[in-house]
């Protein structure tokens, strides 16, 4: 597809500063990607599911520590039809025997986030490209490593957010480069989910049917609930601001400056435990996690920011998105917007849906039948496609290193805007400048999206 289909107006700026794969070990001599994966729990699933859809994937070795997902994943990949792939398990490490294997261009990492630095770190010393799962680490120091290390060893890694993907996301991304909102001026997003039933399990479902946390259940709720009985901040910050940065350019002629960080009290978590077993001990636990948290980000270009993460309470799902710029804005939550001087009625707003058909992203006009009956709505296609056709042609990620350790490290920092009282946060510039001369370049075409 040609880029002028993609815009209305203006040539397309050159790249900007990219890091390279330097290696050689990339993709079959059939052109097929070779894949690892780490951590083929639930989400693990996901992506494996869309590799058997592809004939140019090929699914090399899988690694976990829990026999039950291995059994899941090797029952699944059969029924598929492929080849049986090898496995890795038995300690916290095995992952790095996968890495050492010389037939894999890329690792899939689907594990807990406290694991994600180090797997991601190890894998591109392999010379592996890295499709990492939110979130890229716990602390601001781990997020630099992970810099560092793709800048030293030359090896892509990327954050595979799939809400960057979301057919009505995209649809505003081309309303926004084509000038619909004027100059933006403010932004918002977050994580608005009612996860209650994904922190707690009967030890048998995925979702609800009990209470238990850690040990005593499975998959998320083994290790994602911990996090919110130690941890105060924005958790999941990458939906909401992943989407963003992209409408402001971050790090692409813009950056994140500064954040600050605010949290309601915690009751919600407790509640619904009490709720649903009178009595039992995990409602008296002391879950530090706010139930709402609202982080406000400074960009260098004047915008605002705005990003909620809001998971223990009742309440239907939203990423609750709003783009206002100078001329108007769109707010997801009532599927509505309003363009200056182009809706029917003066400050009233209109549904969406004639504007998203007029404006409907050229990716999903494209590709929309090959996405369905993806994950997410399609968007999990999109995401899994984007990583692999960049391995297949040896190119740097659509989201690439510098924008995902910066969607991802809202989360330390939010934690540490709340410890200190609310106190402002400097954001990092990962790109040591860069960013001033970079160009966003993301779906401008589908050369790797």
């Amino acid at each position: 597809m040609e880029r002028r289909d993609f815009l209305k107006s203006g040539a397309m700026a050159s790249a900007g500063f990219t890091i390279m794969p330097s290696g050689s070990l990339f993709a079959a001599a059939d052109g097929n990607v070779r894949l690892g994966y780490i951590g083929v729990g639930a989400r693990g699933m996901s992506h494996i599911s869309e590799g058997c859809l592809r004939d140019d994937v090929e699914i090399v070795a899988i690694c976990d520590i829990q026999e039950s997902s291995l059994k899941i994943c090797r029952n699944f990949i059969a029924k598929k039809g492929r080849p049986a792939a090898k496995e890795y398990t038995g300690g916290l490490d095995a992952y790095k025997k996968l890495i050492e294997r010389k037939d894999i261009d890329a690792v899939i990492i689907s594990t807990p986030w406290q694991f994600h630095h180090q797997q991601s770190v190890d894998a591109m010393k392999a010379g592996k490209y890295v499709g990492c799962e939110v979130i890229a680490g716990l602390t601001v120091d781990e997020h630099w490593d992970i810099v560092k290390t793709s800048e030293k060893t030359g090896m892509p890694y990327m954050t595979l957010e799939n809400v960057c993907y979301r057919r009505d996301v995209m649809a505003v991304l081309n309303m926004v480069r084509q000038g619909l909102f004027g100059e933006l001026v403010h932004l918002e997003g977050g994580y608005q989910h009612n996860l209650r039933n994904v922190l707690f399990n009967d030890g048998k479902k995925y979702y609800g049917g009990g209470v238990e946390f850690g040990p005593k259940a499975i998959s998320e709720a083994q290790w994602r609930t911990q996090f919110n009985i130690d941890q105060d901040g924005d958790l999941y910050p990458t939906h909401g601001v992943g989407p963003l940065m992209q409408y402001a350019d971050i790090n692409r002629g813009n950056r994140f400056t500064n954040l600050v960080s605010f949290s309601s009290k915690a009751r919600g978590l407790a509640a619904y435990v009490e709720e649903q077993s009178p009595g039992h001990p995990n409602a008296k636990i002391n879950y530090k996690n706010g139930d709402v948290t609202t982080t406000l980000i400074n960009c260098a270009n004047g915008e605002t920011v705005l990003l909620s993460h809001d998971t223990h309470l009742p309440r239907p799902y939203s990423i609750g998105f709003r783009v206002q710029g100078t001329k108007g804005l769109w707010m997801d939550v009532n599927k509505s917007l309003y363009i200056d001087g182009k809706s029917p009625k003066y400050d009233t707003w209109e549904p969406v849906k004639e504007w998203f058909e007029k404006y409907d992203h050229p990716l999903w006009k494209k590709y929309s039948k090959e996405a369905e009956g993806a994950g997410h709505g399609g968007m999990d296609w999109y995401v899994f496609n984007a990583f692999i056709l960049s391995v297949k042609q040896k190119k740097q990620t659509p989201i690439d290193v510098y924008d995902s350790v910066t969607m991802s490290v809202i989360m330390p920092l939010s934690t540490q805007s709340l410890k200190e009282g609310n106190k402002p946060q400097d954001f990092p510039d990962f790109t040591k400048g860069k960013w001033k001369n970079r160009k966003n370049t993301f779906a401008l075409d589908d050369s790797g999206f």
